[in-house]
């Protein structure tokens, strides 16, 4: 248990080494602002918290430290070729491209954003089009992230409900919703956030069927762990670096900010209004110092953007889905093909207006 409750400790000082091997070896001025910020992060926000862990004697934390030194100035660039299965699943890629564009959707719109919230593949979309999403301060709905991977990951959750809820039946849906999650991480190029999700995605599945409390920070600081023991490199991608510092805001300070709000019924429309803005208000929080570093921008109409954009996308996901599968087997309503069309018609009426 000791070690169970030394995660966060380790992770945290396991990243500090590889931010600094990282500087070491390449010189970067990005990293130290970036890593820095979580770092400084942890103690400001859950000092009793880490108060109360068991980090183990400080020779450990010393040499989680030098490791993340060593395996990042150390760390050799893999270039090869693909493998048979990362081929598979650009075949799959290309094959839902397809099938997306055969579907007859009315809008000119509805097809390439489907691709791109589907596949990552933006190179369809009009420069209106892309540059609502700019203007608005929604570009992240466009960049495949934690965001399109948590909304697959419910629906996955929701269609194997039917499955049960018998042992076996959990280890079906796990099995299945893990599979699901890994092909899609891999079909879209497993960028940095994505593969975030999949781990996040991945632990919860394990310590639900292994009967275990999930901790957010804990899931939080073993993910950013796995993911930087696989591949250290990653620390310099500014992708890999937003979506922790996100998850870290979500983390960290979304649960003070929810709690402002008076306590009542649990179904209270104002009350999930508040959650969506708290959520909103402590991703960009911790966001918004590297981007500002990075691009010297700051998203204005962030709030608005995230209350107004983000209930859109999910329904749109959802109905897009239903539809893209029930059009893959040959039979589709009509219905479903103009509801799509609708959401997807909303959604950039939507970010142009808050573009504007």
């Amino acid at each position: 248990m000791a070690e169970a409750k030394s995660i966060e400790a380790l992770s945290v000082m396991f990243t500090a080494g590889v931010a600094v091997g990282a500087v070491v070896s390449q010189n970067s001025p990005w990293i130290l602002p970036a890593i820095l910020l979580p770092i400084v992060s942890v103690p400001v926000f859950c000092g009793p918290a880490l108060r109360r862990i068991k980090a183990g004697p400080p020779i450990l934390l010393l040499a989680f430290l030098s490791l993340g030194v060593f395996v990042s100035a150390s760390a050799i660039p893999f270039h090869g070729e693909g493998s048979f299965l990362e081929g598979i699943a650009l075949e799959s890629a290309l094959k839902l491209k397809a099938l997306i564009s055969r579907i007859p959707f009315k809008a000119d719109v509805t097809s390439p954003l489907l691709t791109a919230l589907l596949t990552g593949d933006k190179s369809g979309l009009s420069r209106e089009t892309v540059q609502a999403f700019r203007g608005s301060g929604a570009s992240h709905i466009l960049a495949l992230s934690g965001l399109h991977m948590g909304i697959l990951y419910l629906i996955f959750d929701k269609l194997t409900l039917p499955l049960g809820k018998s042992r076996a039946a959990k280890w079906a849906r796990a099995i299945i919703v893990v599979t699901a999650a890994a092909w899609f991480t891999i079909m879209t190029g497993a960028g940095p956030s994505i593969v975030r999700a999949f781990l996040f995605i991945l632990i919860g599945e394990i310590c639900t069927l292994s009967g275990r409390r999930r901790k957010p920070s804990r899931v939080l600081c073993l993910a950013l762990l796995i993911q930087l023991v696989i591949n250290p490199g990653v620390i310099r991608s500014l992708g890999f670096q937003l979506s922790y510092l996100a998850m870290a805001g979500i983390v960290l300070l979304y649960p003070v900010l929810e709690k402002w709000y008076p306590e009542g019924s649990r179904f209270n429309p104002i009350r999930r209004i508040w959650q969506m803005a708290a959520i909103a208000i402590s991703c960009q929080l911790f966001t918004g110092p590297l981007a500002w570093i990075k691009f010297g921008t700051f998203p204005r109409h962030f709030l608005l953007t995230n209350l107004m954009a983000i209930p859109i996308v999910t329904v749109l996901m959802w109905v897009a889905v239903i539809t893209i599968a029930l059009s893959g087997l040959g039979w589709c309503p009509g219905m479903l093909i103009t509801i799509t069309d609708g959401l997807s018609r909303l959604l950039v009426w939507v970010l142009t207006v808050i573009s504007s």
